[in-house]
């Protein structure tokens, strides 16, 4: 085994809807669906339909590999298989179509069956994010921009905020269905030209037979903007669980400490020489996952340049973004799931860190209350940034250089001072907006009454 696909990364599920066999199988379906087809319009008996329906079912990997190997030629092989095993109404298998009608119709029908998971994936961690932003709603925090404390939040609005991205990947994943889950039945260059002027009708047929749409501007293929749009939506998401992923990490720091990935403290080893290590090995992963898909959108932009109708420039790369990109999505929304759900978050720590800086991180408060003193906002600015300063450079108490500034003690007093550092009391409308989250995935996903 030489693909980490094989032995390490993927849930078995996912990979064997882009196995051989699964292709194969549904190869062998588009091949059914076409003999519907002419059965429909009446160019062939319905028993000639039936024989190549039966046929299709008994046609074996194997016996395509075999006859492979003499015409050199992966769908010829398998038409012949299934011609062999039709009996006289293997004279109509594959009539008119070309290869990429069977192809890329088979691919539709393998990402009609990944839409299904990734559909319920993403459904999977809308529950998880929103259970955490109701849990955690008022659990106060730093908030940092810059890699810097800045002003505070709660880590139930950072979850919900993680709720709102999810939900938009995933109306972009409905949204896509109708662009993606497209096949073509039209022949050599996409004229239908062999299908003796029936071609829409019978494209048509095929099309209501395996449940997809048809593409409505076909070459020899169909337009590969439609996997370019595929891949870039797997990117997208891949993006958002990286992202997610480094917050975790980032918080996970010792110097914050304010979550923490599960680590089994019985079992589990860190380093081979630092014993002491809890590492966040698993959002690690997500973040190394999520590059490798979002790779593949480059060679999936380059396929889409093709000669004329069409050439083979494509085929061999699509064989590699497809699968790979759809299996190691699925691998790494489980993982994120399942981090979330087993993390440990530290209020106490968050609590602890945000009482030790209070006093810096509360001070566009403070200018607000000077501007209501009457100050200007700039001439405000300029004594709480020139106190903030003071207060860093002479490692001392913000506090006490405040009450200690002439100008500054004038306005705002300790009493006051102390109401107007309560982080509390600077959370603007965070309930709100987390509510305006949750009202939209509850209209995708329904609401869970145990966590009202």
């Amino acid at each position: 085994m030489i693909c980490p696909l094989e032995f390490r990364y993927g849930r078995e599920m996912t990979k064997n809807i882009f196995t051989e066999e699964n292709r194969l199988k549904k190869m062998l379906k588009v091949e059914e669906a076409l003999a519907y087809a002419y059965f429909k319009i009446g160019k062939i008996k319905e028993e000639d339909f039936k024989n190549i329906k039966d046929a299709c079912k008994g046609v074996s990997l194997d016996r395509v590999k075999e006859i492979e190997k003499e015409t050199r030629h992966d769908i010829m092989a398998m038409v012949k298989a299934i011609s062999e095993r039709a009996g006289e109404s293997g004279r109509y298998v594959h009539l008119g179509a070309t290869s990429n009608d069977i192809i890329d119709t088979a691919v539709a029908l393998q990402l009609k069956e990944f839409y299904e998971v990734l559909e319920e994936d993403i459904k999977n961690l809308m529950r998880v994010l929103r259970r955490l932003s109701i849990k955690y709603r008022d659990t106060i925090m730093l908030g940092r921009t810059h890699g810097q404390h800045a002003l505070p939040i709660t880590f139930g609005l950072k979850c919900a905020v993680y709720l709102a991205e999810i939900t938009r990947h995933y109306e972009r994943i409905l949204e896509s269905r109708h662009r993606i889950l497209v096949g073509k039945m039209m022949g050599a260059v996409g004229t239908g030209a062999g299908f003796g002027g029936r071609a829409l009708e019978i494209e048509a047929f095929v099309m209501e037979y395996l449940g997809l749409g048809r593409e409505e501007g076909p070459t020899q293929i169909v337009g590969r903007d439609r996997y370019i749009e595929f891949i870039y939506l797997l990117s997208n998401i891949s993006t958002t669980l990286e992202r997610l992923a480094t917050e975790i990490r980032n918080l996970q720091r010792p110097e914050i400490g304010e979550v923490q990935e599960y680590f089994d403290i019985e079992k589990q080893v860190g380093s081979s020489t630092m014993a002491h290590k809890m590492n966040p090995i698993t959002s690690e992963n997500i973040c190394s996952l999520s590059r490798i898909i979002r790779s593949f959108i480059i060679p999936s932009f380059e396929n889409n340049i093709l000669w004329h109708e069409r050439d083979l420039t494509n085929s061999a790369g699509e064989r590699f973004t497809i699968p790979h990109a759809s299996i190691l999505l699925d691998d790494i929304l489980n993982k994120t799931i399942w981090v979330l759900e087993n993390l440990k978050v530290n209020e106490d720590r968050m609590k602890e860190n945000l009482e030790n800086v209070k006093y810096y991180i509360m001070d566009e408060n403070i200018i607000m209350r000077l501007v209501e003193k009457g100050l200007g906002r700039q001439e405000a600015h300029e004594i709480v940034r020139r106190c903030a300063v003071a207060s860093q450079l002479q490692k001392k108490n913000f506090k006490d250089i405040f009450l200690s500034d002439n100008e500054a003690k004038k306005y705002i007093d300790e009493m006051e001072l102390e109401e107007t550092v309560r982080p509390e009391k600077y959370l603007g409308n965070y309930r709100e907006i987390i509510e305006r989250i949750l009202e939209r995935v509850n209209n995708w996903i329904g609401s869970e009454e145990s966590y009202k």
